[in-house]
């Protein structure tokens, strides 16, 4: 493509005109009149429909993907039995098992505009399969998606059996980015001994870090406090993410009221799974049940990067799922009770720049002169009517080049109409 125009922009009335060469966003100007040109030599007419910088998934699960039900289904709905079903099948995996099922995923999330993601690779496994797959994949597809790879102890860093010894093997694989799940260790002790423990890999092998942190309904999970503070005292705040949090929902107001000066201190960004969490947190609750996700407004509001993920799609915690960001985003508004105008007309953020600045790729992304020019085309004028229609991604493109597009779909309506 070297030319969009008749465009939309987030947060602006007027048309824009867009020039590309090389794969570059080289001109971004406002249109006076509505033009005509002939739609051929690279020439894409927007129609006045919202162009936007791309979807980012940062919190996925691809190893798991399309798996639920394999051999056994959470019958439970919570998330230890999703732990258990998947330890069921992890022996089942194999390069091809979990290259068809990420094809297919992957095909879903570029669908639907996504074309950044952050996956989740299990390191409680002895074969690594998961990993050394993820990584592979992520070097085949660099030109059509970006992907990094998460070392995730499943079982936990130091609890599991050679855990540590993995999460080593698994940097040294490739992968980008170090995991951990503190509240899932067997102990308080452990859980403080490994957050520590994957500042200091981070700091050996220069990655990035994202943890599951405190994914449960205890109040007294506090782990958060910790990875924060090490963030803040290591001075990586920026490359850290803390994922679900979902006991800051149990927590009382008086010590978040502490908690969140030193979240805002550390700079650290978080990750929440609405559709997720609403449904394996609150297990332990008769009524009133607790809703069981993180306070994603209150974050936002205090000025704290919060993003939205979907975590999974079809696997042994989560048995829905299809790629669409745009509903994982319509349930975070109406869970979170984020349903002021305020609210409709900066949505999309939650699931494109905060996003992108968790993964630590803000700058290569946006739609700005001198950055690759990549970008989707939403069916509505802006973030609220976008929302508020799900309107479908159009076309995706991926520094100059299309890597996808959608016709709308037409409707006839009845006699009476």
């Amino acid at each position: 493509m070297k030319e969009l125009i008749n465009a939309r922009l987030r947060g602006k009335k007027e048309l824009h005109r867009i020039k590309i060469i090389n794969g570059k966003f080289t001109s971004i100007d406002v249109q006076h009149d509505y033009l005509d040109l002939p739609q051929h030599d690279g020439v894409f007419d927007a129609k006045g429909k919202l162009a936007c910088a791309p979807f980012v998934e940062p919190h996925i699960h691809l190893d798991a993907a399309l798996t639920a039900g394999e051999p056994n289904w959470n019958n439970s709905g919570t998330l230890f039995e999703g732990i258990e079903r998947w330890g069921e099948r992890k022996p089942m995996l194999n390069e091809e098992d979990i290259r068809n099922r990420v094809y297919q995923t992957l095909e879903l999330l570029v669908e639907n505009g996504v074309q950044h993601v952050r996956t989740h690779a299990d390191t409680t496994d002895p074969s690594l399969i998961g990993v050394k797959t993820l990584c592979a994949i992520r070097d085949e597809l660099k030109d059509k998606i970006n992907i990094q790879v998460v070392a995730f102890p499943q079982d936990g860093l130091l609890s599991y059996e050679g855990g540590l010894d993995l999460m080593i093997e698994a940097l040294e694989i490739g992968a980008d980015v170090v995991g951990g799940i503190p509240h899932f260790e067997y102990t308080r002790e452990l859980g403080e001994a490994s957050v520590k423990k994957i500042i200091e890999l981070a700091q050996k092998y220069d990655r990035l870090i994202d943890v599951h942190c405190d994914e449960t309904d205890d109040a007294n999970s506090r782990f958060l406090e910790l990875l924060a503070c090490e963030a803040l005292f290591n001075k990586m705040g920026h490359r850290v993410t803390a994922s679900h949090t979902t006991a800051m929902h149990s927590y009382d107001n008086a010590y978040c009221s502490k908690l969140f000066r030193l979240l805002k201190n550390s700079g650290i960004n978080f990750v929440s799974c609405p559709t997720e969490s609403i449904h394996l947190q609150g297990r332990f609750d008769t009524y009133p049940k607790r809703r069981g996700v993180t306070r994603v407004k209150e974050l936002n509001a205090a000025g704290i990067n919060v993003c939205l993920g979907e975590d999974s799609i079809f696997d042994p915690w989560y048995s829905l799922g299809n790629g669409k960001l745009l509903r994982t985003l319509d349930f975070a508004l109406h869970i979170c009770q984020m349903m002021g105008y305020q609210d409709f007309s900066t949505a999309l953020s939650l699931i494109t720049d905060n996003s992108a600045k968790t993964l630590c790729i803000e700058d290569v992304y946006g739609i700005e002169v001198g950055k690759p020019a990549s970008f989707i085309l939403l069916d509505g004028e802006d973030d609220y009517s976008v929302l508020r229609k799900q309107g479908e991604v159009l076309l995706s493109v991926k520094e100059g080049q299309t890597i996808m597009q959608r016709e709308p779909a037409k409707v006839v309506t009845g006699k009476y109409f």
